[in-house]
C-alpha cells in the first residue's frame, strides 16, 4: 500500500517536467462540446496527437458542482503529455443517481469516438472521479459502462456498497446520502461493488481521505477486486481532508500527484 511517508523518501522529479509550475499554466481555453444530456471540457495542449486521456467526473452529493471544478488537473496533466476532459452531468433533484450514471456513460461514448479530433488516443482512457463522482466512476466502470475503458481512478467515497454503508450507520444512510439514495429496493443496483467479479476490471487506483469510514471502504473495495484478479493502488491519504484529496491533485511536490502519476503512467503512457 503507498502512503505519504513512501512518497517524502521518493523524488518526484523524475514524473514532473522541468520548471513544472510554468509549464502547469494553459496556455488557451478549453473547448466545450455538447454530448448530448450535458456539456464537457476538451483540454489539450499544442500539437497533441495521439495523447492519452483523463476524463474527470466531479464531485458535489450529487446536487452540487459542475465541470470547472479542476482546480491544477488539466495543466498538469497537459505539461505530463496527457489530454484532459472534464465532464457535466445532470444533478438532484432533476435528475436521479442512476440517470447521472447513465450520463457519464454517453459522456464517455462521445469522448471514445470524437477524442482523435482533439489529439486523444480513445484506446487510452482513464475515468477519474471524486467524491460523488468517484462513485459514479466505479459504477460505471465496474457495471461495463465504459466499454474499453484503460483504467479507473477512484479518489475518496463512501458509497461503494450502499447497503453495507446503512448497515454500518445503523440500518439508515446519513442525509447526504439519504437524498441521493432515497429507495433502499435499488441499493443494490447503485452500489459499484455489486458488480466486481462479474466482469473483467482494468487497474484501479483507489485514495482514501481522513475520515475511518472512508478509509475502511477503500481497503474493502481494494480486498474484493484483488480477489477477483484485479491490479489495485491503495493510496493512504490519511493526511488529507475529503476537499483536499481532489484540490491538490496537480500540485508541484504533492504525494497524491506523484502516486495518481505513477499510476497513469503505467496504465496507459
Amino acid at each position: 500500500m503507498i502512503d505519504r511517508r513512501h512518497f517524502v523518501l521518493v523524488s518526484v522529479a523524475a514524473l514532473l517536467p522541468t520548471g513544472a509550475q510554468t509549464a502547469w499554466r494553459l496556455r488557451r481555453p478549453p473547448q466545450t462540446l455538447d454530448y448530448g444530456p450535458a456539456k464537457l471540457d476538451v483540454y489539450a495542449r499544442d500539437g497533441a496527437k495521439g495523447d492519452p486521456v483523463v476524463l474527470f467526473i466531479h464531485g458535489g452529493a450529487w446536487r452540487l458542482g459542475n465541470r470547472n471544478n479542476v482546480n491544477a488537473k488539466p495543466g498538469f496533466l497537459l505539461a505530463n503529455g496527457f489530454l484532459f476532459v472534464s465532464i457535466d452531468y445532470r444533478l438532484l433533484p432533476k435528475a436521479d443517481v442512476a440517470t447521472q450514471a447513465s450520463d457519464v456513460e454517453k459522456a464517455y461514448a462521445y469522448v471514445r469516438a470524437n477524442i482523435a479530433e482533439y489529439g486523444g488516443d480513445p484506446d487510452r482512457i482513464v475515468v477519474m472521479g471524486h467524491s460523488a463522482g468517484c462513485h459514479l466512476a466505479a459504477l460505471t466502470g465496474f457495471r461495463g459502462g465504459l466499454p474499453g475503458v484503460a483504467g479507473l481512478v477512484l479518489d475518496d467515497t463512501e458509497a461503494y456498497d450502499i447497503e453495507a454503508l446503512a448497515r454500518a450507520q445503523g440500518g439508515t444512510l446519513r442525509p447526504i446520502y439519504a437524498q441521493a439514495f432515497s429507495d433502499p429496493s435499488r441499493w443494490r443496483a447503485l452500489s459499484p461493488a455489486t458488480y466486481i467479479g462479474k466482469d473483467k476490471h482494468p487497474p484501479v487506483f483507489i485514495a482514501y481521505s481522513n475520515a475511518p469510514i472512508r478509509a475502511a471502504v477503500a481497503r474493502d473495495l481494494a480486498d474484493r477486486l484483488r480477489t477477483g484478479g484485479t491490479k489495485v493502488t491503495l493510496f493512504d491519504g490519511s493526511a488529507y481532508s475529503h476537499m483536499a484529496i481532489n484540490r491538490r491533485v496537480g500540485e508541484d511536490g504533492d504525494a497524491l500527484t506523484a502516486a495518481v502519476m505513477a499510476f497513469l503512467k503505467a496504465t496507459v503512457a
